[in-house]
């Protein structure tokens, strides 16, 4: 997958995580952000746990899910880091 995809792909996953979790917004990058590293938390646990071959092939909707699930991840561990309610 490219660099290009992976901003795409963690925009979208991070723009739906926010969404989907009350609180403060983190805006277009901070977004951004969040979706690439929800999507390698995310593909990390998707291989281990799983035991999926490859999780994040390119630019289709099991690899934005997979994102968006390790996005929301991040953002309760974060929250739950700075002691914030969900």
């Amino acid at each position: 997958m490219g660099i290009l995809s992976w901003i795409v792909v963690g925009l979208i996953a991070g723009w739906l995580a926010e969404r989907f979790i009350r609180g403060p917004k983190f805006g277009l990058i901070g977004a951004t952000i969040l979706g690439v590293a929800g999507g390698l938390l995310g593909g990390f646990l998707a291989t281990t746990f799983l035991k999926m071959r490859n999780p994040l092939t390119g630019f289709d909707p099991t690899t934005i899910l997979t994102a968006f699930v390790g996005a929301l991840l991040l953002l309760v561990m974060i929250r739950v880091v700075n002691g914030r309610r969900i």
